[in-house]
């Protein structure tokens, strides 16, 4: 049976490949990560480069918002 050179050393390559990409991720996220993460925020990755930053003040303000508002009466 014949196996192809490649997909033998691709085995070996997939996970440095895969190291590689979350340095780099983590590389050009890292400064808005931690300035997030002093004031307190949740960081969610959201793919490659990308994040979703939240203030769970929000979460405050949504509960704030609630009690201020009168019930309706039927």
């Amino acid at each position: 049976m014949l196996y192809s050179q490649g997909t033998k050393g691709l085995g070996r390559i997939k996970p440095r490949i895969r190291e590689l990409v979350a340095w780099t991720d983590r590389e050009i996220c890292m400064e808005y990560d931690e300035f997030a993460h002093r004031r307190g925020w949740t960081v969610a990755r959201t793919g490659f480069g990308s994040r979703s930053y939240r203030d769970p003040r929000f979460d405050q303000l949504r509960v704030l918002r609630a009690s201020l508002i009168p019930e309706e009466v039927s």
